[in-house]
């Protein structure tokens, strides 16, 4: 890095093939091999291949994302009877932590169990956010798995949502829209026109937002405007590892459940890839080449009182947890 910082490349794998790269520059999955019905190894996530791409990449591939994932509207939030302004990096609003949020710092890495733990401690005032909060992720293998556990504490009363940023692709190239999509969500949070929620809690029943019976992403999306980029509200949330949606992928059978601890689940369909990306084996990366699927609590949710708290208190435990399972048809 300019200031001297190592970046260090690290790969876990099992003994069922799995084989997953991270690199704790932004603590982003650069790479997930699984393997198709034949048994064929493919990488499943968008990508580069060097430093310099993560440095300058401005959609978040594979990365982390902190300290408050998705969308604050005008940047502002009140807490404890004081209202801070945060960094607006997204027009006039905040979006997954500001113009240096979790994404662009490097992290301190050490082997964890088999697995690999990241942490960093992001300073009192970073990005405008209160309180000094130290984030600790980990990943690991286990049989036909991924899973990443995240937590995190602070000095001082603060805001805290993360996820991870990975871009799917279960053929490894090509658009997504032919990929099917189960999300076990009755409701979905509408937003504005500039991807800010209303407020609302909105049943997807009679709207392109059901996939709970599962379905093609390219089936409505052209009723979207702009493609999907919407928090789904995952039923029966209780603070349980519990089964989030699945996707399917017909061509090579593989299939990829998302096991969450969270409340909701953010469905992007890739609509900013614009072609201008360059990524792995010289894929160029367009609108749909990939999706992304974030556990994570709902975007504004410090403006929504109804919405589930991202609020995380001075001696309090922030913990969540998210197993990506493979599996194939």
């Amino acid at each position: 890095m300019p200031d001297g910082a190592e970046v260090f490349l690290y790969t876990l794998t099992n003994d069922l093939g799995l084989e997953v790269s991270i690199i704790n520059y932004g603590g982003a999955i650069t790479s997930l091999k699984v393997p198709d019905r034949a048994g064929v190894l493919g990488d499943i996530v968008l990508g580069f291949e060097t430093l310099d791409d993560y440095v300058t990449n401005p959609r978040y591939f594979g990365a982390l994302i902190g300290r408050h994932a998705n969308r604050i509207a005008l940047g502002k939030f009140s807490l404890n009877g004081v209202e801070y302004q945060l960094e607006q990096n997204n027009g006039v609003n905040h979006l997954h932590g500001g113009f240096k949020g979790f994404d662009k710092r490097v992290w301190n890495a050490r082997s964890d169990s088999g697995g690999l733990q990241l942490e960093y401690v992001s300073k009192d005032g970073e990005e405008k956010y209160p309180g000094t909060v130290t984030a600790v992720v980990s990943y690991r293998l286990s049989d036909n798995e991924l899973r990443i556990d995240y937590g995190a504490v602070t000095d001082k009363d603060t805001i805290v949502n993360l996820t991870n940023h990975s871009y799917f692709n279960l053929k490894g190239e090509g658009t997504i829209l032919d990929h099917e999509l189960l999300l076990n969500a009755d409701s979905f949070t509408p937003v504005s026109k500039d991807l800010i929620p209303t407020g609302e809690i909105k049943a997807v029943e009679g709207t392109p937002m059901d996939f709970r019976q599962g379905k093609k992403i390219g089936a409505e999306i052209s009723e979207i405007t702009g493609g999907y980029d919407h928090n789904f509200v995952l039923n029966n949330h209780d603070g349980s590892l519990r089964s989030a949606g699945r996707l399917y992928e017909k061509s090579t059978g593989r299939i990829l459940e998302i096991l969450t601890t969270q409340p909701g689940m953010q469905f992007y369909s890739g609509n900013f890839l614009d072609g201008s990306f360059v990524g792995k084996n010289g894929f160029v990366y367009h609108k749909y080449t990939g999706l992304c699927l974030e556990p994570q609590h709902f975007p504004d949710a410090p403006n929504h009182p109804n919405f589930p708290s991202t609020v995380l208190r001075a001696g309090e435990e922030y913990k969540q947890s998210t197993v990506f399972k493979f599996s194939t048809n």
